[in-house]
């Protein structure tokens, strides 16, 4: 292939991005340099556009503060004073570290971080698992976004990918739940835009008003973590008012003399004393939604972001079974399409190489476990990072950069930039970006196989995640094949290409034409439990589940077969409160009285490119949405600098005052970079877990705010 030449010539990409989008994109390159990123017009979701984030992504590659060649650090830990050295030394600087470390403390002594900052195969997702596996590592267990989501919907309904998400544009009624689709889906978002268009009435339930909130029919705001009353409530509503498709039920459920019985306590005046939404509000929303066929439910991310999150997306996934609503084509609930995708987890994370008896560590706890507040037989001594900016996107960052700070903390990290948690690293290592390396990205949002074309050399040194740990497995005498692969074989042990969803589709084709879609029925004939069929052991949608039991169940559920589940659970969904509010923790509420929720910003994806000036331009300096009656009592004008703090730590923004948020509520986006700002929101957030698989409680908080 050459690229030295002055014609434009196209090759297929895919965004990497953490994005249930998961754009095909079109790469145009001119004398080996890429000029232009497009979104492929042919791509039935991406339909020819990109978000505010990668529009101009071509720039992202030539950013003048990209790191360009490994680095050592000179100054103390955090001064981002490094020297420029060669691979040869930062790799055998590297290896003899980790082997002294390991002949003194032995391998559990080394912790990987990672997360999806980049969603490849190959080079993303959990590319160096193998490795850190192979090598003996304390093993990172990954609950950013979705585990308790997953094991919630694994209970409920299986491994299904539930209503495909073109098949929107079939829908009548339309629940978009705890998900700001406007910023962190807006290929799927433009499908609801249409349907809304043909006549389906849109519902928005989030804690405030968000971009899509503002554009949907009816915006229905429940005080954070009590999502869980609000569907309870709707099922006492479903059954009260006989509005149940009992064929459905008594063919394709389990349990439903339970689940009814549950739900007969939880009426509409008791969810409004818990949610504060209106009773009269909740029993229009259940009748509508139980009347209106097809009615769709798309359920985000954020709803498990409190304890008792998991619960409620249980009792949100156990609704369409109740009225039937799977029969029809755009009818049901869609959580991450992921599950029917052929991706071949056991053989890129290769969880059969863990020895026996590996403990465990929590990114989430990241600082807990650097610190020595979670108690560790071997301390961790060393730690590399890829793909994840934890100083950021973990809580209780003040305890993590305490833990970066230890002059006994061997850390590397390979990224594009001197990011928060680069800042502290010994060893900086320079990595490839999307265009600089061939791979398939994951598709947790649609279902559709998306390929990305190696058509520029990365600048200067970078490597490639997946050639990085190539070359450390070669320097450690790594002998499994895995370790040896070339990216296009990692591809074709990666992907279950002899499996039914991939019939008529290989690699090759892949390459030519730059994306498939899965072979699991089309937008306008897919219906997959129509009469049931649902991937339990039953068959059936399962209301309850007797013996339930609660795993770690997301994407990356295969890194941890074979250890023990965390606890029993309830065999009923029901509302669990959450750990910081008014009413769950009064004595807490009257030190911190404010909830805050931290979502997604729209102009940064998680903290990628939020150290780019048009996208903070664009974004907006870090800012905190406050209602004018909390403004008031604290003589906040807008415009002014506030600080918002708890015991876990403290940041500040400028002040937005407005109705988009109720009382006693504040919001803060996500991804802001704490070496631009003071602080930033995961100061606050707490490292405790969710109700269900390890996930996590970013909006289980409470905070104090004053004037800075």
């Amino acid at each position: 292939m050459n690229t030295l030449t002055d014609e434009i010539q196209t090759f297929h990409g895919g965004c990497p991005h953490d994005c249930p989008d998961t754009c095909s994109m079109v790469y145009k390159v001119k004398q080996g340099k890429l000029i232009e990123v497009k979104g492929n017009a042919d791509h039935p979701m991406t339909r020819g556009g990109l978000c505010v984030k990668l529009k101009d992504y071509e720039k992202r590659h030539y950013h003048p503060d990209r790191l360009l060649y490994p680095m050592k650090r000179t100054g103390p830990k955090g001064s981002k004073q490094f020297q420029r050295i060669s691979w040869d030394e930062a790799l055998d600087t590297i290896v003899d570290r980790w082997q002294g470390l390991i002949a003194q403390y032995g391998p559990r002594a080394i912790l990987p971080a990672s997360y999806l900052g980049n969603q490849g195969l190959v080079h993303g997702l959990n590319g160096g698992d193998a490795f850190f596996n192979r090598l003996g590592a304390t093993v990172c267990e990954r609950t950013f976004c979705g585990e308790g989501s997953c094991t919630a919907w694994l209970l409920t309904v299986g491994p299904t990918a539930g209503v495909d998400p073109e098949s929107f544009i079939h829908s009548k009624y339309i629940i978009i739940w705890a998900c700001n689709s406007v910023s962190t889906n807006l290929h799927h978002w433009h499908i609801v835009k249409e349907a809304q268009k043909k006549g389906a009435k849109v519902v928005v339930i989030d804690s405030y008003a968000s971009k899509t909130a503002k554009e949907a029919d009816w915006h229905i705001a429940p005080k954070p973590g009590t999502d869980g009353a609000l569907a309870m409530a709707m099922m006492n509503v479903i059954i009260a008012d006989g509005l149940v498709d009992h064929d459905y039920v008594a063919n394709y459920t389990v349990g439903y003399k339970e689940l009814a019985e549950r739900a007969s306590r939880c009426t509409p005046e008791w969810a409004e004393a818990i949610t504060g939404i209106p009773a009269q509000d909740i029993r229009k929303l259940a009748r509508e939604y139980a009347t209106t066929a097809p009615a769709a439910i798309r359920l985000g991310v954020a709803l498990e972001r409190n304890y008792g999150g998991s619960q409620a997306i249980r009792a949100v996934t156990c609704l369409p079974a109740l009225i039937g609503a799977w029969r029809d084509v755009g009818g049901g609930a869609l959580q991450f399409p992921v599950w029917e995708h052929p991706y071949r987890f056991d053989v890129i994370s290769r969880p059969d190489l863990i020895p026996e008896g590996t403990p465990v560590v929590n990114i989430l706890q990241l600082g807990r476990a650097l610190t020595g507040e979670i108690p560790l037989e071997t301390p961790i001594k060393s730690l590399m990072v890829w793909n994840t900016n934890p100083v950021t996107q973990s809580p209780e960052t003040d305890k993590i950069i305490k833990g970066l700070q230890r002059e006994d903390l061997f850390t590397i990290v390979a990224d594009h930039f001197i990011t928060d948690t680069a800042a502290y690293a010994d060893l900086v290592l320079p990595a490839a970006m999307g265009a600089e390396m061939e791979d398939m990205i994951l598709s947790w949002g649609h279902l559709y196989l998306t390929y990305n074309t190696k058509c520029v050399e990365p600048p200067g040194e970078a490597l490639p995640n997946n050639e990085i740990f190539r070359r450390l497995a070669q320097r450690l005498g790594f002998e499994e094949d895995n370790f040896k692969w070339s990216d296009s074989e990692c591809l074709e042990h990666y992907v279950a290409w002899d499996s039914p969803a991939c019939e008529g589709i290989d690699l090759n084709y892949l390459r030519e034409h730059g994306f498939a879609r899965l072979k699991v029925g089309t937008k306008d004939d897919r219906a997959p439990h129509k009469h049931g069929n649902f991937p339990t052991p039953t068959g059936k949608c399962m209301f309850y589940v007797e013996g339930a039991k609660n795993f770690v169940a997301g994407p990356f559920r295969q890194m941890y077969e074979g250890f023990q589940p965390l606890n029993d659970l309830d065999p009923l969904p029901d509302y669990v409160p959450s750990r910081e509010s008014a009413d769950s923790n009064p004595a807490l509420a009257a030190r911190y009285p404010l909830s805050i929720i931290s979502p997604k910003s729209h102009g940064f994806l998680n903290s990628c490119y939020a150290n780019v000036a048009d996208k903070i331009k664009g974004q907006g300096e870090q800012f905190v949405m406050i209602n004018p009656v909390d403004a008031d009592m604290r003589g906040i004008r807008e415009g002014a600098k506030v600080r918002v703090f708890n015991d876990r730590g403290a940041f500040e923004g400028n002040a937005r005052i407005t109705q988009d948020v109720n009382p006693n509520i504040i919001v803060a986006t996500l991804g802001y970079w704490r070496q631009l700002n003071e602080g930033t929101v995961n100061c606050i957030s707490s490292a405790e877990f969710g109700d269900m698989g390890h996930s996590t409680t970013f909006s289980d908080n409470l905070v104090q705010l004053e004037l800075a």
